[in-house]
């Protein structure tokens, strides 16, 4: 079978291997053939949305909200009748999870650097309205100076208004990271 191409990025953007797939699409690497720089293009598809319109909304508002330095840029969103386009910020140094599993630990120097990023990534976003909702190491993703950027952002959470009681009766994140 022939890759798919997607016309939308033609002669923007060179994509290459697939480096992440989720239940409405995929995220590839690519360069952009302007600058050369390496990005990441999340690509949805519409179709596998259904009721997720909304959900899929409000990762992309909070992304385009959100600027931190420990929390992923997003540098474009580029949208067919078809397919959502996030072009992303490109990390070559993969997941935290596999940066602990290789080192079988980490020191309490690593781990408080680690920590420190994560605890100013997460209180901006909450000082900022959001919610991340699955916090854990595969949505942590390190730049080339091993520096940590919070990712994915599809389950993420605007409450208004105080305590959203709705909230409470609903479960999501992953269940080995969730708090009991």
């Amino acid at each position: 079978m022939p890759p798919v191409t997607y016309p939308a990025l033609a002669g923007y953007y060179e994509l290459q291997k697939t480096i992440g797939n989720g239940g409405f699409g995929k995220v590839k690497q690519a360069i952009h053939l302007l600058t050369g720089e390496h990005v990441a293009i999340k690509i949805i598809d519409k179709a596998k949305l259904g009721s997720d319109v909304a959900r899929i909304a409000l990762e992309i508002k909070a992304m385009k909200d959100l600027r931190h330095q420990h929390i992923c840029q997003l540098y474009q969103v580029i949208e067919t009748d078809e397919y959502y386009f996030l072009v992303l910020e490109y990390f070559c140094n993969g997941e935290l999870f596999d940066y602990i599993v290789n080192r079988n630990r980490l020191s309490e120097e690593q781990a408080r650097h680690f920590f420190r990023q994560i605890v100013s990534a997460v209180a901006y976003m909450h000082k900022k309205g959001y919610c991340h909702r699955d916090l854990k190491p595969e949505n942590l993703l390190l730049d080339r100076r091993e520096n940590l950027k919070l990712i994915d952002f599809g389950l993420c959470a605007q409450p208004t208004g105080g305590i959203n009681l709705a909230y409470l009766g609903t479960a999501c994140g992953s269940p080995a990271y969730a708090a009991p």
